[in-house]
């Protein structure tokens, strides 16, 4: 058997911290900053919170790095979880996440929806018009990538939106230029300081893929720190910089009570055109996640019925638009089954997460297998502060796994039960569809 080709380390430091920033930022930051405001219920927690998320998603990022560094492979979770507990684990994971990237994508739409609404439809207050609006827009974007792939990528271009630009001059004009609100704690009672933890965590979701840069980064035990802190300092900055805006701005109860907080932030600062200009990017930025997620996932499901744990209908791609037409209708199904039985942005997010702290939680406990082994290569990553901090990164992801579990036990469940129908599944691909070991 060949010796597989060793990946040529190219990327600076810099590169890697760019890297780090476009996994990490995304839509999250102009919706859960009302959540995060009602579980919290005073500026100070509300502030802490986003802090504290972001020391936590650090860890993380370093974790999985180091994790990444010992194992440059392709395949991710699957390869690692496979290496050091057991295929079917590993395959069980990478089945849940696979089908949990259609609630989040669903999530997304939800906040595109939310935010393009108010534009159409004077006083809109209704979810089911909501949830119309966001299943139309999945529905939409799965017709454009069901013509081709070429008419899919132009729809990515288009959609491209610049949101570190955006986040950061909002940030900053709005401190500039909107009155001070009063800070008067919200009409409900603060939750736990986890409960608002939790929707940080969401917002900071991607800092996992650093298990990816490992063997990408020159000098990657000297350099792969430095860009993650970098690229991490950069998003916790911008992101405790709008929020400090949202905070001056509106004060914890109208955060609180404003699920469009970006909308109404321009709206104090700039008037009703600033309103209806940053909500029309915010849609465009949360349609073009959307694409992009319906672009890349019939490909993983090409992979995994390539490795036999799929059926071989997954296989097929049309000759004449070159799209994996199977793939794309079941990604489909995964978008817009959980959008009509959950119903809610809110909803869509405890059960996203539930089954995301699961998972990190799995994937980062597998760096304590892979140092009792040793072994490594002397260039090898090796993240700060271990063994506490990685302990501490799977403590509190499991506490967040607990939580929802305890306050939105259905959802958890639902979760679980997505997660065990993974284990038959892998059981029938090795039976019927010549699924190779890991």
């Amino acid at each position: 058997m060949a010796e597989p080709t060793r990946i040529e380390a190219k990327l600076s430091a810099f590169d890697a911290a760019m890297v780090v920033v476009s996994l990490v930022i995304g839509i999250g930051i102009f919706r859960t900053p009302a959540i995060v405001a009602a579980a919290a219920g005073s500026s100070g927690r509300f502030l802490a919170a986003w802090a504290v998320g972001g020391l936590i998603s650090l860890v993380g990022a370093f974790t999985f790095a180091e994790i990444g560094s010992r194992r440059p492979r392709a395949g991710g979770y699957y390869k690692v979880v496979a290496d050091c507990y057991h295929p079917a684990l590993a395959f069980m994971l990478n089945w849940a996440q696979a089908l949990m990237q259609g609630a989040g994508a669903a999530g997304v739409a939800f906040i595109g929806a939310e935010y393009l609404l108010p534009l159409i439809v004077r006083g809109h207050r209704s979810p089911s018009l909501t949830l119309a609006t966001a299943c139309a827009l999945m529905m939409a974007l799965l017709f454009a990538n069901w013509l081709g792939v070429r008419s899919g990528s132009r729809t990515q271009n288009l959609l491209s939106i610049a949101k570190i630009a955006m986040i950061a001059g909002l940030a900053i004009l709005a401190l500039a230029l909107a009155p001070r609100a009063p800070d008067a704690a919200p009409a409900a009672p603060p939750s736990t300081f986890l409960a608002a933890l939790i929707p940080c965590f969401y917002a900071y979701g991607g800092y996992q893929m650093t298990m990816n840069l490992g063997a990408d980064v020159k000098d990657a035990r000297r350099k792969l720190p430095l860009a993650i802190t970098a690229g991490m300092a950069i998003v916790v900055g911008l992101y405790l910089g709008i929020n400090v805006a949202y905070q001056r701005a509106l004060g914890t109860s109208g955060i609180a009570g404003s699920k469009l907080v970006a909308a109404a932030l321009s709206r104090v600062t700039f008037g009703p055109v600033g309103e209806a200009v940053i909500s029309l990017l915010i849609f465009l930025s949360a349609a073009g996640f959307v694409n992009a997620t319906v672009l890349q996932m019939p490909r993983t499901f090409y992979a995994m019925a390539e490795d036999g744990v799929l059926p071989r209908g997954f296989l097929r791609v049309n000759e004449r638009t070159q799209v994996q037409e199977l793939g794309l209708l079941f990604f489909g199904v995964t978008m817009l089954v959980p959008a009509f039985l959950l119903g809610s942005f809110e909803k869509l997010l405890s059960y996203v997460m539930f089954t995301d702290a699961l998972t990190f939680v799995v994937v980062a406990s597998t760096l304590f297998v892979l140092r009792r082994r040793g072994g490594a290569a002397d260039d090898v990553f090796r993240m700060p502060g271990y063994p506490v901090l990685p302990a501490l990164f799977v403590l509190c992801l499991f506490g967040v796994a607990v939580h929802i579990c305890v306050t939105e036990t259905r959802l958890a469940l639902a979760g679980a039960l997505v997660f065990a129908t993974g284990l038959p599944l892998f059981l029938a691909g090795r039976r019927l569809w010549g699924a190779r070991p890991s």
